[in-house]
């Protein structure tokens, strides 16, 4: 994964595109529905904000990783949860609606939390000049690549919804080819040394996503929040924004550095496996409690 047009230029983009599409799906209610679901809500960020990177801490502790591969697990840790958490919990009959509130509020405090998670992992990881990490000058470059797009979305949006609703579906296969494309030229590049970077940190992020996910919907469930709502914390916690990750840890101008972009490049295709077998078995308990209704429609 060296620097290359590739990963310095149209990975970014690829992520602008990325949040732009999120932005094209968001309204200022989006964020205020918090309101509505302030048990879940902040339960759901409580979990992804303080819980999931302390556990990822230990994990990283227990596997003993090199430096820069831990300080790319805990910034895949910090990272906001991706859009595609939005598609897994349709798909499990989750509340979406809380899903998109989840990745609105969780994208603006990333800009607050993620440096500070990334920062305190350089310095406890890393040495000498590594260790100086995201100053105040980058933390806008951070802010510009996650929330601007986002920003210009929600505009075009409030103020002419039927364009977004055209552009909503091509902005969305136009993310998700470039991102395809970047990753693909990223392997290719890499491909004597792709074998190795799975070995490294390939069960590491596996356990992760399968606990991130089982505590976004454990604790949830545990502390009585109804199970629509429970699934959407569990794919909202369980399925990092990857993109975002890779292109923070590849950036030239912000940490630029290829071993750091490879704990979230694995896990951007390690987690669908785990977030699909969640949804498939919480597709089959909610179908066995269907049965177990009794049908009062026959005499």
């Amino acid at each position: 994964m060296n620097s290359s047009i590739a990963t310095t230029v149209f990975l970014p983009i690829a992520l602008a595109v990325i949040m732009f599409g999120l932005g094209l799906s968001l309204t200022v209610a989006d964020f205020t529905r918090v309101v509505r679901y302030p048990k879940a809500s902040l339960i759901a960020l409580g979990c992804q904000i303080l819980v999931l990177p302390a556990i990822c801490l230990g994990l990283v502790l227990l596997f003993d990783l090199d430096p820069p591969l831990a300080v790319g697990m805990m910034l895949l840790a910090a990272a906001p949860g991706g859009t595609t958490a939005n598609l897994f919990s349709h798909l499990a009959h989750g509340d979406v609606a809380l899903n998109i509130t989840l990745t609105a509020v969780n994208s603006v405090l990333a800009v607050i939390t993620l440096p500070i998670v990334v920062n305190l992992s350089l310095q406890g990881f890393m040495e000498g000049e590594e260790a100086i990490g995201l100053q105040p000058d980058k933390l806008l470059q951070v802010f510009a690549i996650v929330l601007i797009p986002v920003a210009i979305g929600m505009l075009v949006r409030r103020r002419a919804s039927g364009l977004a609703d055209r552009l909503n579906r091509p902005v969305r296969i136009a993310s998700i080819v470039v991102l395809v494309s970047v990753i693909a030229v990223a392997v290719f590049q890499e491909r004597g040394n792709v074998m190795g970077y799975i070995e490294s940190v390939g069960l590491l992020a596996l356990i992760f996503c399968v606990v991130s996910l089982t505590i976004g919907y454990t604790v949830p469930r545990a502390l009585r929040v109804p199970r629509g709502q429970a699934i959407a914390s569990s794919f909202e916690i369980g399925i990092h924004n990857s993109t975002l990750a890779i292109t923070i840890a590849l950036s030239p101008a912000l940490l630029d550095s290829a071993e750091m972009a490879i704990p979230a490049a694995v896990y951007g295709i390690a987690m669908f496996l785990p977030a699909g077998v969640l949804a498939y078995l919480l597709n089959r308990r909610r179908a066995a409690a269907d049965d177990m209704v009794p049908d009062r429609s026959r005499p």
